[in-house]
């Protein structure tokens, strides 16, 4: 799979190859520098590279190349994690940190990208688990609907926001990687920051409550619209559990879903 490429770009091999559900990545250098090849299996990740390019290394990991399912990237090599910030006292100026990155991202461009999917259709798997599951489900459709029903601050969005997404590149500062490609409101980028499931505090009220201020000013977002995000967002990310079979991954999404409720009451 990356033979090809690594001639044909003069790569070298510089780690080993990592595998994951949508793309098969490789360390290598190029022209000196650490980059990524990255070949994708899935249309998703085919979308994220053309975004990646229209970024053109501005709030994102620069492209080097591209052809067909193939992209080499810039690669981080510098130490620090958001994710290990979060967990070790840092975890609001590491929310800022994505926060500002995604503004980056959002900012208006040049050129217009077209055709890319929309969030209406991304929500498409919440109505049916509102249908069939009843409860959270149907609440986070309710609000989803009328999110998307009026939008507001329309962008192209990175789409998957989260801690392992958002790299420390030294001195070109912290950048996003591996983006989906949605249009829609701004407010949805920022939902996952409360939401992910790699930090044991998401299903602590107290840190909504915490971070939702810090949040929304730095996102610049009215702090009941970006609760009504996070509510929509963590029953989409719920059902998304439940369409894979996963119903206990599914609860700490629904429990995110269900705090933000409360804090709309």
């Amino acid at each position: 799979m990356f033979s090809p490429y690594l001639e044909r770009w003069s790569l070298t091999s510089d780690g080993e190859p990592i595998i994951t559900h949508s793309s098969r990545l490789l360390p290598v250098t190029w022209k000196g520098k650490p980059a990524m090849l990255k070949v994708a299996t899935d249309s998703s990740e085919r979308e994220g590279a053309l975004l990646m390019k229209w970024w053109n290394g501005d709030g994102a990991a620069q492209v080097y190349a591209q052809e067909d399912d193939a992209v080499l990237l810039e690669r981080a090599v510098d130490k620090y994690s958001l994710l290990e910030m979060a967990l070790n006292g840092q975890d609001d100026e590491a929310s800022r940190i994505m926060v500002q990155t995604a503004a980056r991202l959002h900012a208006p461009r040049p050129a217009p990208l077209h055709d890319s999917p929309t969030l209406e259709r991304w929500f498409r798997s919440l109505e049916p688990a509102a249908r069939a599951h009843g409860g959270t489900f149907v609440d986070s459709w309710k609000i989803a609907s009328d999110l998307l029903a009026a939008p507001q601050q329309l962008s192209i969005l990175h789409g998957d926001i989260h801690h392992r997404n958002i790299l420390d590149f030294g001195d070109r500062g912290w950048l996003a990687i591996d983006p989906k490609r949605i249009y829609g409101e701004r407010g949805y980028d920022f939902a996952n920051i409360f939401a992910n499931e790699e930090l044991p505090t998401t299903t602590d009220p107290k840190r909504l409550q915490r971070q939702l201020p810090i949040v929304s000013k730095e996102a610049d977002i009215e702090p009941s619209r970006l609760l009504k995000w996070i509510a929509a967002y963590s029953g989409l990310s719920a059902a998304w559990f439940l369409e894979d079979g996963d119903h206990v991954s599914a609860e700490k999404p629904l429990t995110v879903a269900r705090i933000a409720l409360s804090e709309l009451a």
